[in-house]
C-alpha cells in the first residue's frame, strides 16, 4: 500500500501494519495499550475537571486484562446482568459495580446483590418487585427514564426512545404507577436515562432539555443521575467543553451526583482484526475477495447496525480504484463485509487489517458454521506482543453439549 493511512483508526500504528503483527496467525484480534491509556487519560481528565464520575459499560468491552489501564481513571463498572456485575466485581474489586437489566430474574437476584452495589431498574413494576430488597441490602437503588426524545439517525436499533420502545420508564408510566403505589418514591436514589448511540454532546444537551421538562421534579429529589452511554467523547472532534457544561448544569441545579459509562469510547480506535485474503474471484462485473474473517462471526455489529468498518489503505470516497467485494468464509450467503476502493487488486494470502475492532467484537463474536474465535493479542506499549487468549476446537464445542 502506498503512503500511511492518516485515519484515526489507524492512528495507533502509524498508518501501516507494524512488523510484529506480520506473523500473527489470521484472523485475530489486537488491542493497543497505548490506544486504550490515552483515552481512559482523556476520560479522566473529565471526570477530575467536573467530579463526575466514569464508568466503563463492559457491553461494548469487557477485555478484563485491560481492565488495569483504566483503573485509575474510573470510578466502576456498568454490567447488564448478573454475569458482567461479577465480572466488574471480580477484576476490579473496590471499584462500584452498576447494574441495568430490562427485566431482573427472581432466581438471580439475590446473587447479584453479592456484586452490584448500584442497581436500576427498567420500569416501576420492577422496582416495586425488588426495590426494596436492594434497599435493605444496602444498595443504591434507580430507575431507568425514557425522556422521549429521539435524537437518532438511522440507527433505529440503537433508538431508546422510539416509540413503542421496551426501554426505559416514560412519565405517563410512572403518574400511573404512582398513583397505586406511593412507595415507589422512597425507593429511589437516582434516575438513570441512555439515548445516545456514538454522538456528541449537542444531542446530551438536547435530551436534558427533555429530561427536565419530563423529570425534572424528580431529579431534583435524587442522590445521583446517571447520563448512560453512547457519549463519543475520545472521538476527534467531540465537544468536550459542552459534555462538561452539561454536567455542570445537573450538579448545580439538582444537586445530584453524575455519573458517565460509556463503553466505546475507552477503546475507540484502539483495537485491530488482521486477516488474510483465501481467495480472489468474480461474479460478472464484482470482484471478490474472500478472506478469513467473518462479519457475522467476527465483526456482528458490521451486520446488525450495518456499517463499512474502515480498512487500512482503502478509501471508498476515492472513484480511481478496483472496487472490490469483501466476505467471510461461511455459508451465509449474507456474510459480506462491505465494498472497498483498493489501488491494487488483492491476491491470495494478503494481510489485511480493520480498524476501530476494540468495540463490540470480542464480546460479541460467535462460532457460527464452526468458526474458530479468533485469538486476542495485546500490543504492549513497547510494541512486543503478548498473547491472551488461545481458542481452539473445545471452545466450540463445549458450548453445545457435554458428552460424558
Amino acid at each position: 500500500m502506498e503512503g500511511l493511512d492518516k485515519r484515526a483508526p489507524f492512528t495507533a500504528t502509524g498508518g501501516m501494519i507494524p512488523p510484529e503483527f506480520q506473523n500473527l496467525k489470521t484472523p485475530c484480534y489486537i488491542l493497543d495499550e497505548k490506544a486504550l491509556i490515552k483515552n481512559a487519560k482523556l476520560l479522566g481528565e473529565v471526570s477530575e475537571r467536573t467530579g463526575c464520575k466514569m464508568l466503563l459499560a463492559q457491553k461494548a468491552f469487557s477485555n478484563y486484562d485491560c481492565y488495569r489501564f483504566f483503573e485509575p481513571y474510573l470510578a466502576g463498572t456498568e454490567a447488564s446482568g448478573l454475569f458482567e456485575a461479577r465480572l466488574g466485581a471480580e477484576e476490579m474489586p473496590g471499584k462500584e459495580v452498576h447494574v441495568f437489566c430490562a427485566g431482573y430474574r427472581a432466581d438471580e437476584f439475590e446473587e447479584l446483590l453479592q456484586y452490584a452495589d448500584h442497581i436500576v431498574f427498567n420500569s416501576p413494576s420492577q422496582l416495586l418487585r425488588f426495590g426494596a430488597k436492594a434497599k435493605e441490602a444496602g444498595k443504591s437503588v434507580g430507575l431507568r427514564i425514557n425522556p422521549e426524545c429521539s435524537t437518532q439517525e438511522g440507527h433505529d436499533i440503537y433508538d431508546p426512545c422510539a416509540p413503542g420502545s421496551r426501554m426505559g420508564t416514560t412519565r405517563a408510566q410512572w403518574d400511573e404507577a404512582f398513583q397505586k403505589n406511593l412507595e415507589l418514591l422512597d425507593l429511589l436514589d437516582g434516575l438513570h436515562f441512555h439515548t445516545l448511540c456514538e454522538q456528541d454532546s449537542d444531542d446530551l444537551e438536547t435530551t436534558l432539555v427533555s429530561v427536565k421538562k419530563h423529570f425534572g421534579d424528580l431529579a431534583s429529589r435524587v442522590k445521583w443521575i446517571n447520563f448512560g452511554g453512547g457519549h463519543h467523547i475520545t472521538r476527534p472532534g467531540y465537544d468536550i467543553e459542552r459534555l462538561e457544561r452539561c454536567i455542570r448544569m445537573v450538579q448545580e441545579e439538582w444537586k445530584a451526583e453524575v455519573y458517565l459509562e460509556p463503553g466505546e469510547a475507552w477503546a475507540l480506535n484502539a483495537g485491530f482484526l488482521l486477516t488474510s485474503v483465501l481467495d480472489v474471484l468474480k461474479n460478472g462485473e464484482t470482484q471478490i475477495a474472500i478472506v478469513d474473517a467473518s462479519a457475522a462471526c467476527h465483526m456482528p455489529d458490521v451486520l446488525e447496525m450495518p456499517y463499512l468498518p474502515p480498512l487500512l489503505g482503502t478509501d471508498e470516497t476515492e472513484e480511481d480504484g478496483i472496487t472490490v467485494r469483501l466476505g467471510g468464509p461461511t455459508c451465509l450467503s449474507g456474510d459480506v463485509i462491505g465494498e472497498y476502493k483498493f489501488r491494487q487488486l488483492p491476491e491470495y494470502g494478503d494481510l489485511l487489517m480493520f480498524g476501530d475492532m476494540a468495540i463490540y467484537t470480542t464480546c460479541k463474536n460467535n462460532t457460527f458454521n464452526g468458526m474458530p474465535l479468533p485469538n486476542i493479542w495485546l500490543r504492549r506499549a513497547d510494541n512486543t506482543m503478548q498473547q491472551l487468549t488461545d481458542f481452539g476446537y473445545m471452545d466450540f464445542k463445549e458450548r453445545l453439549g457435554s458428552r460424558e
